[in-house]
């Protein structure tokens, strides 16, 4: 198999950046779960929606942040289609061709030493309409703010890192935090001013910035922890990351936002959608991520797939089809 830096996998050395990040964090590792969990969710009158599986000896745990209906699928996942031809695709696979709903599912690996978090869903500012919820989520199954150990950004959209901070300071507290090198520098750096980017740029100054002395930077092929693994998938921004999970004979792909509509971007992985920063990398990536998904049968989370957002694709003629998952991770 190819070992480069991007979609295939890779296994490295932790750099000595990384270290302290793989050392185990005993709190972590003696915490009990269970009894917390029955306490802890009494904090929560209206849990969001959860799921919650095992990988080989990783605990994992998707929490609905929220979801909101979006106008016209078409005119943000078949950029430049024409709009016939994406409705009749959506119709096809019995969805209206005039809205769409789209959901925000940020996870939590429990490795057994460690507890990591992947993105941080809309935080505050998402409140208003409904979003927000994943602390709610992770004190409704156990999790205290203060249990995560590692908050991992795969990339630095707003509704992947709003929830770092709350009104009063970090959202967790206890967290050290991994960014992507190529992509905070990207984000962070003043020369974004006066570009399309510069919402962005103020937002990660204001949501990553201050966390920055707290983080460790890495890239393709670098180790998280033990059995966590960072893979190059750019395209929809500079610096996008996937991270492949590995514990027992079991993987699972965090995809992120590498397909963000389980029709539109995985059927038809060619067009261009209007959230891709470089639409043509994009779409090359979408290929080489999910003909990897396809031919080795690995189950992937999508960030925006249909709610717990876990599934496998079939390559089909032009692109894949998306199967969620049902009782795999039982048996």
């Amino acid at each position: 198999m190819t070992t480069d830096k991007g979609i295939h996998r890779r296994s490295l050395m932790a750099g000595a950046g990384l270290a302290a990040i793989a050392t185990p964090f005993v709190a972590g590792a003696t915490r009990t779960h269970a009894q917390d969990m029955e306490s802890d969710s009494m904090q929560v009158a209206d849990p969001p929606a959860s799921d919650s599986f095992n990988l080989g000896d990783f605990k994992l745990l998707v929490v609905e942040d929220g979801s909101r209906v979006m106008d016209n699928p078409g005119d943000t996942f078949g950029t430049g289609q024409d709009p016939e031809t994406v409705a009749a695709l959506l119709e096809e696979n019995f969805l209206p061709p005039d809205q769409m709903v789209n959901g925000f599912a940020p996870v939590l690996v429990d490795t057994g030493s460690e507890t990591v978090l992947f993105d941080t869903g809309m935080g505050p500012a998402g409140r208003s309409w409904g979003a927000g919820r994943l602390r709610d989520g992770l004190i409704a199954n156990g999790y205290q703010p203060e249990d995560i150990d590692i908050v991992v950004i795969t990339h630095m959209h707003g509704d992947h890192i709003l929830g770092l901070m709350e009104e009063d300071g970090p959202a967790f507290p206890n967290a050290r935090y991994v960014f992507g090198e190529k992509e905070y520098a990207f984000w962070s750096d003043d020369a974004r001013m006066g570009t399309p980017a510069e919402g962005g740029h103020e937002t990660v100054k204001k949501m990553v910035v201050p966390l920055a002395d707290q983080a460790t930077f890495i890239g393709g092929g670098d180790e998280i922890v033990p059995g966590i693994t960072a893979m190059e998938a750019f395209g929809h921004t500079p610096g996008h990351l996937i991270f492949m999970l590995e514990s027992g004979d079991r993987r699972l792909l965090l995809a992120a936002d590498t397909a963000n509509q389980y029709v539109l971007s995985l059927q038809r992985p060619d067009w261009h959608v209007r959230f891709d920063m470089d639409k043509e990398m994009a779409a090359e990536t979408r290929k080489k991520v999910f003909d990897m998904v396809a031919a080795e049968r690995i189950p992937f989370l999508g960030y925006h797939m249909p709610f717990p957002a876990v599934g496998y694709v079939e390559k089909t003629g032009e692109g894949y089809r998306f199967m969620p998952k049902t009782y795999q991770f039982k048996l």
